[in-house]
């Protein structure tokens, strides 16, 4: 009886492999800052890019991508969730105005297949590209007999940086200022625990057709995360702009009102106007199979905004243009108030955050 590793399950070879697949698709993301290389115990980056900093303050954030992967495993299709974990980390970090500098990322599998690590990988390094973030390192770990031969799970954290003056928060937030909302590219990477007990209780499976998704259930599904700090960090980079660009917020879990909420300075109030905006296909149907409301799912689901801008009223125009013109559609949704006023309805704060107070009003506009 063998006690080898191999014989445990544990496939080091395939692992050498998986590096070398995606050892091409890593380099592309490394700028001169980046020493050392790809297989390295711990990635180096050089910080002396800092010193042209006043008062530098890092940023850091980490998250996985959650059940969607269950989707990308059941399809066999890996290109895309890589898209989705660098959003889920990286677009946390530009809340604050930092500018993204380095990730990392970690795979759990059953089994290392090099390929499809290779090609999760490839996805993670193309987004980090797109956000202007280096990919310094990670970890592939097998784990026969706790996981799936063909599951796996993806987590990361990325690491940036913000002048301490320019830190984006509540506290730049004033009375009258204008909430844009930026467009989501579909679900992005939260309440698919919900997606997926609503299309299992519609007997739809994830390779059906459906007209009315507008395309095979899972690959819409599968839709990545918009990546929004490429071109935030653009706009931020203008100074005309960056002074009027108050607060940002990154709608994950939780939702819409909630993480609006967490922006916002205590005793500040925003109606978020449904009318200004007509949530996508995917949202509607998932809501009719569950036989709901779009309304019951504004806590679940971002239903057509990923991220929130909070900003001076007389440069809204200006802001919303310049969000435009990096692909992003922008729109106004709402006023910040701190008018006395009953707060009956409203969600105040959230994930421990005692901020403002959002509730959403109205109807969705009609398709």
């Amino acid at each position: 009886m063998s006690n080898s590793y191999a014989a445990a399950g544990v496939d080091t070879e395939a692992g050498d492999r998986a590096v070398e697949l995606m050892k091409a698709a890593v380099q592309r993301t490394h700028g001169p800052e980046v020493l050392g290389g790809v297989g390295g115990f711990a990635g180096l980056f050089d910080a002396s890019a800092l010193a042209a900093y006043r008062h530098p303050l890092l940023a850091t954030s980490t998250d996985g991508v959650g059940t969607k992967i269950a989707i990308a495993q059941a399809l066999d299709k890996h290109d895309t969730i890589g898209q989705d974990l660098v959003g889920m980390v990286v677009d946390d970090i530009v809340v604050v105005g930092a500018k993204p500098l380095f990730m990392t990322d970690y795979i759990a599998c059953g089994r290392v297949v090099p390929e499809r690590i290779a090609t999760i990988v490839a996805g993670i390094a193309r987004a980090c590209a797109e956000t202007g973030t280096a990919l310094v390192g990670g970890e592939t770990a097998e784990h026969p007999g706790l996981m799936g031969a063909d599951d796996y799970d993806v987590a990361g954290a990325a690491v940036g940086a913000v002048e301490a003056d320019a830190v984006l928060g509540a506290e730049r937030v004033r009375e009258g200022d204008v909430v844009l909302a930026l467009g989501s590219s579909g679900l992005h990477s939260n309440g698919f625990s919900l997606v997926r007990k609503i299309l299992a209780d519609a007997g739809l499976g994830y390779s059906s057709y459906a007209a009315d998704f507008g395309g095979v259930v899972g690959e819409v599904l599968l839709e990545p995360t918009r990546l929004y700090t490429g071109p935030l960090v653009r706009v931020l980079g203008e100074p005309a702009l960056a002074v009027a660009i108050h607060s940002l917020s990154h709608v994950t879990g939780g939702g819409i009102a909630a993480n609006l909420a967490r922006v916002l300075p205590r005793g500040s109030w925003v109606e978020v106007d449904r009318s200004t905006w007509s949530p996508s296909p995917v949202f509607r149907v998932l809501s009719a199979l569950a036989g709901s409301t779009l309304e019951s799912s504004e806590a679940t689901w971002n239903l057509g905004i990923g991220f929130f801008a909070v900003v001076a009223a007389e440069a809204a125009g200006a802001v919303a243009a310049a969000i435009e013109a990096e692909g992003i559609p922008a729109w106004p949704v709402g006023v910040v108030s701190i008018a006395t006023r009953s707060f009956e309805g409203f969600e105040q704060g959230a994930k421990g955050v005692d901020g403002g107070a959002v509730r959403l009003v109205g109807e969705y506009a009609a398709r």
